[in-house]
């Protein structure tokens, strides 16, 4: 288990137990952020935090629009999603830039997040980002990884998203490898060919082996 002094949680511990749970695109990771919702853990989902700091009178957009310029601000005032989705995955410098404007806010938020919600033995940091992203690997107790193959990945996101296979494959190509989150996991659920109810289950059994590390460090 990780240094649990370098969490997110601390000063002022407020959870037992702060998990980073991350997994490719069309791998399931929602959906058992909100299965581990129904087993009573607090989750930040950044993905949420982001989208709240780049909508329009966002805290991001003064500083996205100083590096971009007016070209990615949408009619509304906000980001032009569509846009910088476009930049950022066809130039590697666009995505280090937007990443070093969005992750230092959405950490800020998420750690403030962690601190306002009501106690739980169990905070969840749904971080799709978390092994490219600086910091965040120290900043948990546990790395759970949702893995799935890479063409479950494609099929997912071609049927949830409408998006064509070459989209799917160009946004997989800007996240770690599956061998590079699966490094970094402390705790893997492997989501390929489970129903909702099996997924559910290893979720159950997951739940289960972390009460019994709260159980064991009380």
């Amino acid at each position: 288990m990780r240094d649990p002094s370098a969490s997110l949680t601390d000063p002022g511990r407020k959870h037992l137990l702060s998990i980073g749970l991350t997994g490719g695109i069309g791998s399931g990771k929602s959906t058992v952020a909100r299965l581990l919702e129904a087993r009573g853990a607090g989750v930040v989902d950044t993905d949420e935090i982001a989208r709240d700091l780049t909508r329009s009178a966002g805290r991001a957009i003064p500083a996205l629009r100083k590096s971009f310029g007016d070209d990615i601000i949408s009619p509304d005032g906000g980001m032009d999603r569509s846009r910088m989705r476009q930049l950022a995955f066809s130039d590697d410098g666009v995505r280090r830039q937007l990443e070093s404007v969005l992750h230092p806010l959405v950490m800020e938020e998420a750690e403030r997040m962690a601190h306002a919600m009501p106690w739980t033995a169990v905070v969840v940091f749904d971080v799709p980002l978390l092994v490219e992203s600086h910091g965040w690997l120290d900043r948990v107790d546990r790395v759970l990884v949702i893995d799935c193959s890479e063409q479950t990945q494609i099929d997912r996101v071609v049927t949830r998203s409408g998006w064509s296979a070459d989209t799917a494959r160009s946004v997989m190509s800007a996240q770690s490898s599956r061998a590079d989150r699966l490094r970094a996991a402390d705790d893997v659920i492997v989501n390929d060919g489970l129903s909702l109810v099996e997924l559910a289950d290893a979720v159950d059994a997951l739940w289960a082996q972390w009460e019994q590390r709260i159980s064991a460090s009380l």
